[in-house]
């Protein structure tokens, strides 16, 4: 039997490399250069060519393989879109989080979900692809820092643009258990800053106060998130229906008895289309800088209030007409058509004209958690669809 028909022997291969990509600690801020090195060093074995790109210490990478079709008739390119950070582990873990444990036709481990199951499944196919003489190039895009507001992507989406690698068809492989998503909402991630001055708590019109600055701060957000829930879209398909806003955490001051001179508050928001975010961070911009800041320069000229993007991760919306979605639907027969709560780099690829689609093995109730996995059902469902992929892309 040919390797390229024995999907036994592919599986293998995709959990050997699963395996490996487990091991590789890429929890999101980290250096994932090795597991990089080690993905492209893979796919230049099979003739790929590749190029990096870098964040400003060359700490975190992104790459960017290609397996060049020697046709002269191309169809549209595919892209198979992975990220490679993780998220952090906390306690409690039945097993070490970075050693894949097998069980119960399970592989446990930090990212065997989100989304290294994915990443391992196409690096065991990209030898198929290599022989097979298709009609199509075969791009495969591994990202850093997708867990923390995508960082990575944005990079990559750049040299994309200036490579001018904007068409085709793009599979983002995040846990679907194998069913087409094709819209998710946006999501903004801020941390504002609060600067005053310290003094004693007896005189508190000494000092200024950044925690209650920073507490009128959030009210106003509260005020805002009262507004969007009246403006939900008509036969919006997202639940809740509108853009949501929440704050995730605050933290000031150092004793009772002391005037805080720093605070910090983070927050988010998840637009359903871009206005709702321009309109939250425009009323908060302007509430900062022509009542909050006068009042608290009034005291100490050095006061400052400080907005920190720490990422904008654009909404990936649902489109009449989707290449993406058509060719998977005519590969699997399914034609539903979900959306999903978590934002993924989606958007970014479908902003620059690729026709995208979230659709990847695993479920995500397993994400983030404790004993994550992915089954082995789901490995092979993925390994599944590369083969029709791979059979629809051949010349005839």
């Amino acid at each position: 039997m040919s390797t390229e028909n024995n999907l036994d022997v592919i599986f293998k291969n995709s959990v050997k490399i699963l395996t490996d990509l487990i091991a590789f600690k890429t929890v999101s801020g980290e250096d994932n250069n090795e597991l990089i090195n080690y993905c492209d060093s893979l796919l230049k074995k099979y003739g790929a060519s590749s190029f990096k790109t870098y964040d400003s210490e060359k700490k975190r990478v992104n790459l960017f393989a290609t397996l060049k079709s020697k046709s002269k008739n191309n169809s549209k390119p595919i892209i198979f879109s992975g990220h490679t950070d993780v998220v952090p582990v906390s306690k409690n873990w039945s097993t070490d989080p970075f050693v894949a444990t097998i069980k119960d036709e399970k592989i446990f481990g930090r990212g065997t979900c989100d989304m290294k199951g994915f990443i391992a499944c196409v690096l065991a196919y990209a030898p198929i692809f290599a022989k097979s003489e298709l009609n199509r190039d075969i791009h495969f895009s591994f990202t850093f820092d997708e867990e923390t507001a995508c960082q990575g992507a944005p990079i990559l989406i750049n040299e994309l643009k200036k490579r001018e690698i904007t068409s085709g068809i793009c599979i983002v492989g995040e846990p679907t258990n194998m069913k087409i998503v094709d819209a998710h909402k946006g999501c903004y991630e801020y941390t504002t800053h609060f600067e005053g001055l310290a003094g004693h708590g007896s005189k508190p019109e000494k000092g200024v106060n950044a925690v209650e600055f920073a507490a009128r701060y959030i009210n106003k957000l509260m005020e805002l998130r009262d507004d969007l829930k009246t403006n939900a879209p008509k036969n919006c398909i997202f639940d809740p229906p509108y853009t949501t806003l929440q704050i995730g955490g605050i933290s000031g001051g150092i004793a009772r008895n002391v005037i805080a001179d720093k605070c910090r508050v983070d927050w988010e928001l998840r637009p359903v289309i871009k206005k709702d975010g321009d309109y939250v961070n425009s009323k908060m911009d302007e509430f900062a800088k022509n009542k909050l800041l006068p009042e608290m320069k009034k005291i100490h000229p050095n006061s400052s209030i400080r907005k920190e993007i720490i990422g904008e991760i654009i909404g990936f919306d649902r489109l009449e007409n989707s290449p993406a979605c058509e060719f998977i639907s005519n590969l699997t027969g399914d034609n539903s058509k979900e959306v999903v709560s978590f934002g993924t780099e989606a958007g970014l690829f479908q902003e620059i004209g690729i026709s995208t689609i979230v659709y990847g093995p695993g479920s995500i109730e397993q994400a983030h958690t404790i004993d994550e996995f992915i089954s082995f059902d789901q490995i092979k469902k993925c390994l599944n669809l590369l083969s029709e992929i791979n059979n629809k892309s051949k010349n005839n």
